[in-house]
């Protein structure tokens, strides 16, 4: 889907670009990728990079255009995995700036009206707009980590009692999911770095920005090393637990089948076709019951006494 705007930020949608317009682009079909390298002159290997889902944070600096590309978080389903990243594509042109992303996000929206919250006025500085994405996409990194935090808790909270893998499985795709964000947001800083020593910064908004988007960025690197090394320690003592749990399991089912096999024994014995001295008495269904009782009921306190059960 493409989208044009008047100016930065999405208020006024317009039919055909003009100067200084902004171009979003959403999951591309091949006509509009065609129409992409036709119309706009973007080269079309170029693009079809940015749409590979793995593609790497960098910046490139051509004749007529100039390319940065970040990865940025989005929520997935994709076998268990909540959240992953994708690379968003910038082309700086002097007449235009396109935006391309492999799908929707929630960085660049493609049906909301405005990606920014709160801002009403129009942006038609190019590296401001690039500026405030790294900062919408280190804001978004924070909220999806304190996500993953509340996703952890509620599989501890099972894992306590669990004596299966399932609960495990789960830790390990919030584990994948950090350790997507983690190598993402060292990538994006890097890409930071060179906007930073590019001298292209030349406002002292996008100086403030840019020390925003740095600190956001930083704060979303420490906090998923942070919870990626929680979650390590964690995986390894919670399969210590459920190996422990499944002990337990296995310990109680002995001893019951223990005291099982005492009234077992004792039938086995009184049954057999030999002389036992009870075989002509009207007390010896009684008196083999009880015996059978009282042995059974002697190893369940032998048992609590040593605290096996």
């Amino acid at each position: 889907m493409i989208k044009i705007f008047k100016t930065f930020g999405g208020y006024i949608e317009i039919d055909k670009p003009q100067d200084n317009c902004w171009i979003n682009t959403t999951n591309p079909t091949k006509d509009e990728i065609q129409k992409l390298t036709d119309d706009f002159g973007l080269p079309s290997d170029i693009i079809n990079d940015i749409l590979d889902q793995d593609e790497r944070p960098r910046i490139e600096f051509e004749d007529n255009w100039t390319l940065i590309i970040l990865r940025i978080p989005v929520e997935v389903n994709n076998n268990g995995v909540p959240f992953n990243t994708i690379p968003l594509g910038i082309f700086i042109t002097s007449n235009f700036t396109v935006t391309v992303c492999l799908q929707d996000n929630a960085v660049l929206p493609i049906g909301q009206p405005s990606p920014f919250r709160d801002q009403y006025k129009e942006i038609s500085d190019s590296i401001n707009f690039i500026l405030r994405l790294f900062l919408r996409s280190g804001n978004l990194y924070l909220k999806y980590l304190k996500q993953i935090n509340q996703m952890t808790s509620l599989i501890e909270q099972d894992l306590e009692k669990s004596i299966k893998n399932k609960e495990l499985n789960k830790l390990l795709k919030m584990e994948k999911s950090l350790v997507y964000f983690i190598t993402s947001i060292k990538a994006n800083e890097i890409v930071l770095a060179k906007l930073r020593n590019s001298k292209k910064i030349t406002t002292e908004i996008n100086e403030d920005l840019l020390e925003d988007a740095f600190i956001e960025n930083k704060q979303a690197l420490e906090m998923s090393q942070i919870y990626s090394d929680i979650q390590s320690g964690m995986m390894d003592a919670f399969a210590s637990v459920i190996s422990n749990n499944l002990n337990v399991v296995m310990k109680q089912l002995t001893i019951i089948s223990i005291l099982l096999m005492i009234p077992t024994l004792i039938a086995s014995l009184f049954g057999m076709n030999v002389p036992n001295l009870l075989e002509n008495s009207f007390w010896a269904m009684p008196l083999i019951i009880l015996g059978s009782l009282v042995l059974s009921i002697l190893g369940v306190i032998i048992f609590r006494k040593r605290q096996w059960f």
